[in-house]
């Protein structure tokens, strides 16, 4: 098995990635900071939907949670996933699969995302971050499923772009019977998969004309 390590960030877990699982970046260290806020996950259930590397669930696990779970569809993210905490021996169970999965491991106290979110013309899809003509391919059903996702003083997190709408998901988490806000946000420059969509972006006019950089939001989910 080829890895390569990577430090991410200073203060934050070292992740091992096979070639092909998403690299944990700013909307993955916003997501982490914002769980933080949030009191962080002590004794807490966690859903970690998307794993890729597992960098949330470990996030989550040494932040104190009693039992994580991390879930992705990929083969490779769940082997790299996995390697990432049997080599910090603690209490995640990588599984593979959807939101289908994670209801039957449900209910969560805490259920973190940081789903597929990029807007794409249906050509040179790629699922670590590609997520349909609006970017919301996994953000909706994944909005659906929160209120059987959580327990009943649970809270989740998400994390995606402007583009994708960020009212469209509080509308779409209320529509559900959940209170939802915006409780992290950041503008950050364009990187290569951005600069790549751009033209989609500003044709479908999700993005205006000479703009370089985006702002990534969490939103937090709970019972009303």
């Amino acid at each position: 098995m080829t890895t390569s390590p990577v430090l991410d960030r200073p203060n934050t877990p070292r992740v091992w990635r096979l070639p092909g699982v998403y690299r944990p970046q700013e909307d993955s260290f916003l997501l982490a900071r914002a769980l933080h806020d949030a009191g962080g996950a002590q004794d807490a259930k966690v859903l970690d939907f998307c794993t890729g590397s597992g960098f949330l669930a470990i996030t989550a696990a040494k932040a104190g949670a009693g039992a994580v779970t991390a879930l992705d569809i990929s083969r490779r993210a769940v082997l790299t996933a996995r390697a990432n905490a049997l080599s910090r021996r603690l209490p995640i169970s990588v599984l593979r699969g959807s939101l289908d999965k994670a209801v039957e491991h449900g209910p969560f106290d805490v259920v973190l995302s940081n789903p597929p979110y990029v807007p794409v013309d249906g050509e040179g899809k790629d699922p670590r971050w590609d997520a349909g003509p609006d970017g919301r391919s996994v953000l909706d059903p994944l909005c659906d499923s929160l209120p059987t996702l959580l327990s009943p003083d649970g809270f989740a997190l998400l994390v995606h772009s402007e583009f994708t709408g960020v009212e469209e998901t509080l509308e779409r988490v209320q529509a559900a019977g959940l209170a939802g806000s915006v409780v992290a946000r950041e503008r950050i420059p364009f990187g290569p998969v951005l600069q790549r969509r751009l033209s989609y972006l500003q044709e479908v006019e999700l993005a205006e004309r000479g703009v370089d950089s985006e702002e990534v939001v969490v939103i937090r989910a709970a019972r009303i």
